[in-house]
């Protein structure tokens, strides 16, 4: 394997020329750069990250904490995150929750962050106490992405509000038996979103002096399998409701495989709107208020590379506006 002296030799240059060249640092030329990237890259030369970040102070590395890969949601967050950093050079370390809630161990110690990872971007978790004391006392910049946390800067929507605007949709159509599928979590995971969208829908029946029934809330765990299941539950009664707002766009379409299941015909026996805009929304025409996951992913990155340059990027929570999306699953009731 070739080594740095090995790059410098062929360069005609000192070996300190050769590092700063490889890092894109200042003071070498544009030709001097262009002569180490091409001798480096005859010799197959790959500079060693320990050595880097011994000189640099800097690893390279962002720690991302998420609850699930798998998940729609969660995948595009990672996906925005993944394009930002790969376009400044950085590398992804990723902590993956999985399904072990709140009595999860600590995810984060000194081991797994002392000059490991320059930075960490929290997606949809609340981080354990202890968790978030370590992260201070390490001085390390920290983004969220739907948690906000008064130590550090947070990119998310409005959940309340999104939830709200959903439902407001189905009312203004002329809807008042408006059902409610909420996306539970495994076993919680502690964050706020189940809350505030369910909140969200009761805030807005209320307002229209509209009630809500007990059996007519219904809480799946946010993937479309659960919604198949929830939905057959919840239109397969007699009083079924005329309109359904879904947590989730996954629930929604879980709901339109049960109306199809039922016989029933959507929107002209029920309505259904749902929330983000998943991929899969447009082809099944259904009506969601659509929020931006990979720009969420990428704008809390841009943020977090920003407080790893130096800058101050404050606590502020940044909202990003949500808009909806009209398509074929809503329409007013049918007259009896």
């Amino acid at each position: 394997m070739s080594r740095i002296e090995d790059v410098a030799k062929a360069a005609g240059v000192s070996t300190a020329t050769v590092s700063r060249a490889l890092r894109g640092l200042p003071k070498v030329s544009e030709q001097t750069r262009a002569k180490v990237l091409a001798a480096a890259t005859e010799l197959e030369y790959v500079a060693s990250p320990t050595a880097s970040s011994l000189a640099s102070g800097k690893t390279h590395v962002v720690g991302v904490v998420v609850p699930y890969v798998t998940r729609w949601y969660f995948a595009g967050l990672i996906s925005g995150a993944s394009e930002v950093l790969r376009e400044h050079g950085f590398h992804v370390l990723l902590f993956d929750v999985g399904d072990e809630g709140p009595q999860r161990a600590l995810l984060l110690d000194s081991r797994m962050l002392f000059k490991r990872v320059d930075a960490v971007l929290v997606l949809s978790l609340r981080l354990h106490e202890a968790e978030r004391e370590l992260l201070c006392r390490l001085n390390i910049p920290v983004v969220t992405v739907g948690v906000p946390d008064p130590n550090w800067p947070c990119v998310r929507i409005d959940d309340l509000g999104t939830t709200q605007q959903a439902t407001e949709h189905l009312i203004g159509l002329g809807h008042t038996r408006i059902g409610y599928i909420g996306g539970d979590t495994v076993p919680s995971m502690d964050f706020p979103t189940p809350a505030d969208r369910a909140r969200g829908f009761r805030d807005a029946m209320a307002r229209h002096g509209l009630d809500v029934e007990p059996s007519s809330v219904v809480m799946g765990d946010w993937s479309p399998l659960s919604g198949l299941t929830v939905g057959l539950e919840l239109l397969g009664r007699p009083d079924r409701p005329t309109a359904v707002v879904a947590a989730s766009d996954e629930l929604a379409l879980g709901i339109l495989a049960a109306a199809r299941q039922l016989g029933l015909r959507v929107p002209q026996d029920v309505s259904v709107v749902g929330i983000d805009d998943h991929e899969m929304a447009e082809l099944y025409g259904l009506t969601t208020i659509a929020q931006p996951v990979v720009e969420q992913g990428r704008m809390a990155t841009r943020l977090l590379l920003s407080a790893v340059a130096g800058l101050d990027t404050g606590h502020d929570v940044a909202t990003v506006p949500t808009t909806l999306v009209l398509r074929t699953s809503t329409a007013p009731p049918t007259q009896p």
